[in-house]
């Protein structure tokens, strides 16, 4: 079960009496981003056609990708409308983005470095593609009077959009911190990552008219060990049943927010790719095109694909 605050009920949590058993409409599961050299012979074809695209193959999957490379460079704004050209084919497919690192990591973002980010959404915002704009801080980010005012100008500087906040220390989990998120219109972000001391456990807050979770894997070992590179920090594959109390939590929360948004980070090896078609069966009950290279090497997707899976005898 998810660990809750002890007021949860006045924090914008989750009443189980509203638990919806239909299979809903405002959920959007997604990966955080498509540009992966080891998806390539699994959620990639080994051989892709010269037409192949990884950013329209994922959109024809999923209603969502996380845009996790604007948040180590601010991109022009022909690129972002180039994402968004892209995916034209697809009416329900939309963009959550992360805000460039400079406003939350280095704290070394310029007034010019803020207004190209807001030319950089223009495009997806004229396309109607941006579903949120995902502020992530860091572990050390703690939750003082000082920072929860660097937060609340942070805040009403992006307010023209729909904002999500991602915050990992443990001090966070306190109603003061969600009551400023409500004050801002802002969702907070539920997470699941190790479960170390002074991490935020898991949450189902609900505190905007969006809803986000993320999963970043519970590779515990090497979470904040030193010199441990991307690929290793989040390489996990979730089993059913640790999905499944996060089904039942996403279910909930589509019940109180208008849009829903769930991303999976764990991308080693396409370990996103994989648990996002679960989800998506858990919660939709629908079975899923999931690629056969990828059901090759998770053999649990198989009875929930709608591909011809051949296994190889020698």
């Amino acid at each position: 079960m998810l660990r809750m605050p002890p007021n949860a009920a006045q924090e914008g949590a989750l009443n189980p009496k509203i638990l919806q058993r239909e299979a809903p409409t405002n959920i959007r599961i997604g990966v955080a981003g498509w540009s992966y050299p080891d998806w390539k012979g699994l959620v990639y074809p080994q051989r892709p056609g010269r037409d192949f695209d990884p950013l329209l193959f994922l959109a024809s999957r999923f209603k969502l990708i996380e845009v996790d490379s604007t948040f180590y460079n601010v991109p022009e704004p022909a690129r972002t409308a180039e994402w968004a050209r892209k995916v034209a084919g697809f009416a329900d497919f939309r963009f959550a983005v992360k805000l460039f690192q400079g406003f939350t990591h280095t704290r070394k973002a310029s007034l010019v470095d803020e207004r190209a980010f807001h030319r950089a959404l223009e495009p997806l915002l004229r396309y109607s593609r941006l579903s949120a704009v995902l502020i992530q801080w860091p572990w050390s980010f703690k939750n003082t009077l000082e920072n929860r005012k660097v937060l609340s100008d942070l805040l009403s500087r992006f307010s023209a959009y729909p904002l999500a906040v991602e915050l990992r220390h443990a001090s966070w989990a306190s109603g003061e911190a969600r009551a400023l998120l409500r004050e801002k219109n802002a969702a907070f972000c539920n997470i699941d990552q190790p479960s170390l001391a002074q991490c935020l456990g898991p949450t189902s807050a609900v505190t905007s008219e969006l809803a986000y979770f993320r999963f970043h894997g519970r590779n515990a070992t090497a979470w904040f060990q030193e010199g441990a590179g991307r690929d290793a920090r989040y390489d996990y594959l979730y089993s059913p049943g640790e999905l499944a109390p996060w089904s039942d939590a996403i279910r909930e929360a589509s019940g109180m927010a208008k849009e829903v948004i769930v991303v999976f980070n764990n991308h080693f090896r396409g370990k996103a790719v994989a648990n996002a078609f679960q989800l998506q069966n858990a919660i939709f009950g629908e079975k899923q095109p999931v690629p056969p290279e990828l059901i090759g090497a998770y053999s649990a997707l198989e009875p929930i694909s709608n591909t011809v899976f051949q296994r190889r005898l020698f």
